[in-house]
């Protein structure tokens, strides 16, 4: 089988889900033993900023501008970043706003992406019916494999 280096995108959001995707990720790289080191592409992607109202006078910020921005974003890649850095795989992580599943497709598209990890919430059949699950919409829209990492 030959091994070539790949491009791993893993949806990152904080929990232990994307924590365990995280992980899972770091080993598909790792396992790779070609000369060619495969890249992971950590992306988070933030909800939109609410809109202002004609009562607001001056909008809020977005989340990334915020004072409590770093101390969040390290919390968050924090899994990732120390994986990635024990076993030497490049990193690239970055902080997107919208809905997750359709930044996550469309990133995987841009950056031709070779797999994408992600992790499975957990939710009850209830909940994913109302708000609907971001790894079935990756999952039924990626044009790449997904692996999709349970709880």
């Amino acid at each position: 089988m030959l091994n070539l280096r790949k491009k791993i995108l893993v949806a990152i959001d904080g929990s232990p889900q994307s924590d365990k995707a995280a992980e899972e990720a770091v080993r598909l790289a790792a396992g790779n033993q070609s000369p060619f080191k495969s890249r992971i592409y950590a992306l988070l992607v933030l909800p939109n900023a609410p809109t202002s109202t004609y009562t607001d006078f001056v909008p809020a910020a977005p989340m990334t501008e915020t004072k409590k921005w770093d101390e969040l974003r390290e919390r968050i890649f924090y899994v990732i970043e120390k994986c990635a850095t024990e076993h030497e795989i490049p990193l690239e992580m970055i902080v997107e706003y919208g809905d997750p599943a359709d930044k996550i497709i469309n990133l995987a598209k841009r950056e031709e992406i070779d797999v994408i990890v992600i992790g499975s919430s957990g939710k009850g059949f209830v909940q994913r019916r109302l708000k609907g699950s971001v790894s079935h919409a990756v999952a039924s829209n990626a044009a790449c494999s997904v692996f999709i990492v349970r709880g």
